[in-house]
């Protein structure tokens, strides 16, 4: 991974970059992860409250491979 990396983000883009292909799984675990998500897009828009409890699995898979 590169030196310059300097945000969570950024850390998290390099490692799925670095996994994608390889039939790597990323597993993030949520206990009352609140996410307020933009109703709409406008200057001042209201926002949803989401609560996030349990598992969220990212796979990923080299295009070429057979399933």
């Amino acid at each position: 991974m590169s030196d310059d990396i300097t945000t969570w983000p950024e850390l998290a883009i390099s490692l799925y970059d670095k996994l994608t292909g390889r039939g790597a799984e990323i597993t993030y675990e949520f206990d009352q992860l609140d996410v307020y998500v933009p109703a709409r897009v406008d200057a001042d828009p209201k926002s949803a409250k989401w609560t996030l409890n349990g598992t969220l699995k990212i796979r990923t898979r080299d295009a070429g491979a057979a399933s």
